[in-house]
């Protein structure tokens, strides 16, 4: 699929009536922009995350920026549409775990930037750390305090969960699986959130250069066995996402363990696609342009060669709305975000409210890189209808499905 054009092509009334709703928005972003865009500007961009409704695609990764109360508390207070708390290592009943190197404290994180091979020149950040350096204990805490700063809002909260991967020979941790996922229902249902519990299961970038994930067959077998696992330990309880890692291997792998979901029994709920790049070198993980192509190229051979996949969440260089409708292009119902929100603030549009309202007005009503003006385009440009006069995001969704089929 060819990439969206340099510039939008939309009226010139059009676009002055995104400039100005962008000027008059722009010192104190409200916290339901996107019914602002929606009234405004006639773009609705409602979305889904794990089949759950959101009032927009954009939310945030798990990482070092989902691991605070307060930092929760500054993502409702945006509007943020979701949060992926960062990933804690399961341990079974005495605390044991198998992936303990996984877990840590570091926590300093550098933004730079990062010019891709193609000589695009955009963002990374740069940090040593892992999963959640405390207690599965500690982790329950935060969880259900979460839950309950986001519950006024309705904004989903998920926790994010790196469970044992067996090397080669080696049985899965049966009681890390079972202690961990009862423990996450637990305070689920003990906050009153209902119904199956959203998990991601993250196979990070620094599995890409760890020994366990040298062998191909390795990586495509913990694909298969992690929703068997968690299925068996909570039946029917918990709606499972995959956070598939960019690996090592060449694109074609990449389609491997896409083709490799749709062996797993049960398939996941829903695919993250894909985490960042890793250098062995330096052995850190990183993004930018480099990561955002090699997703999108990949997500192209998907729509070639695989007719059904699970709904995908896209991450990876979502520097824009732009950006995210290119995800949505290739089947992507939202897009989950971590460098973005890091940005010096001269890069965003806003002049007010916290850093992550600064980038949600940013990547909305950007004139010439924001969603709002290239859904537009899509519209004026024959690629989209209006439904009952609005101008619809999940629109790009199933158009992308059409086009699979």
């Amino acid at each position: 699929m060819n990439l969206l054009p340099a510039e939008p092509s939309v009226s010139p009334s059009w676009h002055a009536r995104l400039t100005r709703l962008c000027d008059a928005t722009r010192a104190k972003p409200p916290d339901d922009l996107a019914s602002v865009v929606r009234d405004e500007l006639r773009i609705d961009l409602t979305a889904r995350y794990a089949g759950i409704t959101i009032p927009h695609p954009f939310g945030k990764a798990s990482g070092q920026l989902s691991h605070t109360l307060h930092q929760i508390e500054s993502d409702v207070e945006a509007g943020l549409a979701f949060v992926v708390l960062k990933t804690v290592i399961a341990e079974d009943p005495g605390g044991r775990r198998t992936m303990e190197e996984w877990a840590t404290d570091e926590t300093k994180m550098k933004v730079e930037r990062l010019h891709s091979s193609t000589g695009q020149e955009g963002w990374t950040v740069t940090w040593k750390g892992r999963g959640w350096g405390g207690t599965l204990e500690d982790y329950l805490q935060f969880l259900k305090a979460s839950l309950d700063t986001a519950k006024e809002r309705d904004m989903p909260v998920i926790p994010s969960v790196k469970y044992h991967l067996p090397v080669v020979g080696e049985d899965a941790s049966f009681e890390e699986y079972r202690h961990t996922t009862q423990q996450l229902l637990h305070v689920w249902d003990a906050v009153g959130c209902g119904g199956q519990m959203v998990i991601e299961k993250d196979l990070s970038p620094t599995l890409a250069g760890d020994q366990r994930a040298g062998d191909p067959k390795t990586i495509l077998a913990w694909i298969e066995l992690v929703p068997r696992v968690v299925e068996r330990v909570a039946p029917g309880r918990v709606r499972l996402g995959i956070k598939l890692l960019n690996a090592l291997f060449d694109d074609r792998f990449q389609l491997e363990m896409l083709r490799s979901v749709r062996l797993a029994q049960p398939r996941p709920g829903y695919l993250v696609v894909f985490n960042r790049l890793f250098d062995p070198a330096r052995q850190v993980a990183f993004g930018g342009w480099d990561l955002s192509d090699r997703n999108l190229r990949v997500l192209d051979q998907a729509a070639h060669e695989l007719d059904t996949l699970p709904p995908l969440s896209g991450t990876g260089n979502i520097c824009s709305g732009r950006v995210m409708v290119e995800y949505a292009r290739r089947g992507c119902e939202n897009g989950q975000i971590h460098t973005f929100f890091q940005l010096p603030l001269s890069e965003y549009t806003a002049t007010g409210g916290n850093r992550v309202a600064r980038a949600l007005h940013t990547l909305m009503l950007h004139p010439t890189d924001g969603i709002a003006v290239w859904l537009r385009h899509l519209r004026d440009t024959g690629v989209l209808e209006e439904r009952d006069g609005l101008v619809r995001f999940m629109d790009v969704v199933r158009h992308a499905a059409r086009q699979r089929r």
